[in-house]
């Protein structure tokens, strides 16, 4: 996808927004912080809208901060979607305890990089197999199970879908990648 692209193939929303849209961005971005280009694209439409925020993955959920990370920036690097990958390594990558070598693991390593622990390594081949397979096979999902419960597998399977199709809106509407995102590594 070519990045140089100066807008969206969908105008974004520009401010003033509605009392209601205004509220639900307050909820989802620190304080002070404009909504990103992705959300103000979305809701555009409404209907499309409250779907994708209806997804209630914007939340803390059974996996820590840092595992859910982990799953987000591998899927978002699988899928080539540099734009929310940038995102969550700015914002997320340092109160997630990911180490340098870590984030540039998650574009171009493989799940067995010897960064990761061997639960961080069963999680990343997990996340690689749904995108590429959409499952698990029997010895994938053993190796996860050993150190996540049935709670966080749900979890995981959600944000990989929530992810992608995250993924799928940035790099269909060629979204500009943000100003203050972190850049894939080469």
């Amino acid at each position: 996808m070519e990045k140089s692209q100066a807008a969206s193939r969908i105008a974004p929303l520009e401010p003033p927004y509605t009392p209601e849209l205004e509220a639900h961005f307050d909820r989802i971005m620190p304080p002070g912080v404009p909504p990103l280009l992705l959300f103000r694209t979305i809701a555009t439409s409404e209907r499309a809208w409250r779907k994708f925020s209806a997804g209630s993955l914007l939340d803390r959920g059974p996996l820590s901060l840092r595992e859910r990370e982990i799953v987000i920036d591998r899927t978002c690097a699988l899928a080539g979607c540099e734009y929310e990958w940038g995102i969550h390594v700015a914002i997320f990558a340092e109160r997630a305890r990911l180490t340098d070598a870590q984030v540039r693991a998650t574009v171009l390593e493989a799940a067995d990089a010897a960064c990761w622990s061997d639960a961080e390594q069963a999680l990343i081949a997990a996340v690689d197999a749904l995108h590429h397979h959409t499952t698990w096979k029997e010895t994938e999902f053993a190796a996860l199970k050993r150190h996540y419960s049935d709670e966080q597998v749900l979890e995981i399977i959600q944000l990989c879908g929530f992810y992608r199709t995250v993924s799928c809106f940035a790099n269909a509407l060629a979204l500009p990648l943000e100003a203050t995102a972190a850049r894939f590594p080469v």
